[in-house]
C-alpha cells in the first residue's frame, strides 16, 4: 500500500483535471490517475479534448477557415493574392504545437498545486482503494477518502464500418490526415461530423454526408437547424438524411458506402471514411468487481443530483454520467464535486448549458427549443432577428444566419437563445448569463449594446419577442 490520499480522480480529462485542481486549491491531497499517451508516445493528460478533440479540432477548423477565405473570398475584399499554396503537414504540425502547449500546461498546473500523478490505468477497488496498473505493466494500490471517477467516453463503431487502416477513421484519425482525400464519406451529421467534413471541404474534398435519422440536427431548435442546412449545402456539403449505412466495401483504391435511403438501396464510393455516429461512456474496466459500482441502463455511472455513486465518498462526473457529453460540463461538475467533497454546498446547473458546433456559419443555443416548450405544453413568444441586418456581420462578410429569442408568455422569462451565423459560440454566453441571471426579454431589450456590433442581433431579437425590433420587419401577431 502507497500514499492515502484525501481525494484520488480517475481521468485526467476536462473533468478530472480540473476536479483534482480545485480539490488541491481547498487544501485536500490529491492525486489524479491518468493512462494517456501522445503521440510522440509521452504520458499526457487532457484527455480526449485536449488531445484528440475539442482543442485540435479547432485549431484545424481555424486554419482551413483561413485557407477557403484566402482561396475564395478575399477578393471581395479588393485582396488579390493570386493561387494559394496548400501545406497539410505544417497545418497539422500547428495543430499538434496547440496540444502540447495546453497539455503541458495542465502538468505545469498539477505541479503548482502539489497533484500527484499517477500515470497508467485506475481502477477503483473496494474500501475506497485505487489501483494504478503503469504503462510497464507494474501495479500500485493507493487508499483515499474519496474518488471522482471521470473517465470520460470513446468513439462508437460500428461493423458496417470497421476501422482497418487510415482510411477508415474515428475523429482521432481524421485530424491526422496529411493530404486532403478528394472523395470523403462522413457517417453522422452530428458535432463531429458536420466540424472534420467541413475541415476537409475547406481544403478541397467533395464530401457526402450519411446520417440515419430523418431530421438534420434533431436536438437543434428546427428554424436555426433548417437555415444552418441551407448554408451548408450551399457550400457543397452533400449532407443525405434518411440514409443508413448497410456495408463497406475496401477496394485497393477507394471504398464503396452501401446504404439505404427511402428509395431503396443506393451506393456512394469515396477515398476515406469518417465514422462519427456517437460516443460512449468509458466504463469498461474501471471498478473491480468488489467494489459494487452501479452502472444505469445506458452503461453510465448511476449518480444521484450531487454527482455522488451508490457508494458512499465515490462520485463521478463528466461523459461517464448522464447529460450532455460537453467537456465544459465535465469542468463545472468537477468544480462542484471537489467543492463538495470539501463541504460546501455546491450544486450544478443543468438548464442553460451552452452546446455548440464550430462550422461556418456556427451553431449555438442554450436553453429550451421552441419544439421541446411545445411538447411540454409551455406558453412561450418567440423573437428572431437576421445577421443580415446587422452592420457588422456586413462588414465581416458573415451576415448569414439569426438569433432566436424564446420567452415565458407569462413572466417574460428568457426559456432559451438560438443562434446560427458569425462567433455564435461567443454570442451563446450572453444567453447563458441571461438565464443564470434569470433575466426577461426586456432586461435584455432594455440593455445597451455597442453600435457596431453582432451582439445587437440579441437586442433586437429580444426588441422582436414583443414585435418591436427597430431594424427589422416585425412579424403580425
Amino acid at each position: 500500500m502507497s500514499d492515502n490520499y484525501d481525494v484520488i480522480v480517475i481521468g485526467g480529462g476536462p473533468g478530472g483535471y480540473v476536479a483534482a485542481i480545485r480539490c488541491a486549491q481547498l487544501g485536500l491531497k490529491t492525486a489524479c490517475v491518468e493512462k494517456w499517451i501522445n503521440k510522440e508516445g509521452d504520458p499526457a493528460l487532457g484527455g480526449t479534448c485536449l488531445n484528440v478533440g475539442c482543442i485540435p479540432s479547432k485549431a484545424l477548423l481555424e486554419s482551413s477557415e483561413k485557407y477557403e477565405e484566402a482561396s475564395h473570398h478575399l477578393d471581395t475584399h479588393g485582396i488579390n493574392v493570386g493561387s494559394v499554396d496548400l501545406d497539410v503537414s505544417k497545418m497539422i504540425s500547428r495543430k499538434d504545437s496547440i496540444v502540447t502547449s495546453l497539455t503541458g500546461g495542465i502538468a505545469q498546473l498539477f505541479q503548482a498545486n502539489k497533484i500527484d500523478w499517477l500515470q497508467g490505468h485506475g481502477k477503483l477497488l473496494a474500501d475506497k482503494k485505487v489501483s494504478v496498473t503503469l504503462h510497464d505493466g507494474s501495479e500500485s494500490v493507493h487508499q483515499a477518502q474519496n474518488v471522482i471517477i471521470a473517465t470520460g467516453s470513446d468513439p462508437i463503431n460500428i461493423p458496417s464500418a470497421p476501422m482497418t487502416d487510415d482510411r477508415i477513421v474515428d475523429n482521432e484519425g481524421a485530424l491526422n490526415w496529411e493530404t486532403v482525400p478528394k472523395r470523403l464519406g462522413v457517417i453522422g451529421a452530428g458535432v463531429i461530423g458536420l466540424e472534420m467534413g467541413s475541415v476537409w471541404r475547406r481544403l478541397g474534398s467533395e464530401v457526402v454526408v450519411l446520417e440515419a435519422m430523418d431530421t438534420f440536427l434533431g436536438a437543434v431548435d428546427q428554424q436555426i437547424a433548417k437555415a444552418a442546412h441551407r448554408e451548408f449545402k450551399k457550400q457543397g456539403l452533400d449532407i443525405k438524411l434518411g440514409a443508413r449505412l448497410n456495408n463497406t466495401v475496401v477496394g485497393d483504391n477507394e471504398l464503396t458506402l452501401e446504404y439505404s435511403d427511402k428509395d431503396g438501396d443506393q451506393t456512394v464510393t469515396v477515398d476515406r471514411l469518417i465514422v462519427a455516429v456517437g460516443r460512449r461512456p468509458n466504463t469498461t474496466n474501471i471498478a473491480d468487481e468488489s467494489a459494487g459500482l452501479e452502472l444505469d441502463e445506458r452503461g453510465r455511472v448511476n449518480v444521484n443530483d450531487y454527482l455522488e455513486t451508490n457508494i458512499p465518498g465515490v462520485y463521478a462526473i463528466g461523459d461517464v454520467v448522464r447529460g450532455p457529453m460537453l467537456a465544459h460540463k465535465a469542468e463545472e461538475e468537477g468544480v462542484v464535486t471537489a467543492e463538495r467533497i470539501a463541504g460546501q454546498s455546491s450544486k450544478m446547473h443543468y438548464d442553460a448549458i451552452p452546446w455548440v458546433i464550430y462550422t461556418s456559419p456556427e451553431i449555438a443555443w442554450c436553453g429550451k427549443t421552441e419544439e421541446q416548450l411545445k411538447e411540454e405544453g409551455i406558453a412561450y413568444k418567440a423573437g428572431s432577428f437576421s445577421f443580415a441586418a446587422n452592420g457588422r456581420a456586413k462588414a465581416m462578410d458573415q451576415a448569414n444566419g439569426m438569433v432566436k429569442i424564446l420567452a415565458d408568455e407569462k413572466t417574460d422569462r428568457i426559456l432559451g437563445m438560438h443562434f446560427v451565423g458569425p462567433l455564435a459560440s461567443e454570442l451563446v454566453g450572453q444567453g447563458v448569463i441571461a438565464m443564470e441571471s434569470q433575466n426577461t426579454a426586456e432586461d435584455l431589450a432594455r440593455t445597451v449594446f455597442a453600435h457596431p456590433s453582432l451582439s445587437e442581433c440579441v437586442h433586437e431579437a429580444a426588441f422582436a419577442v414583443d414585435g418591436r425590433a427597430i431594424h427589422g420587419v416585425n412579424r403580425r401577431r
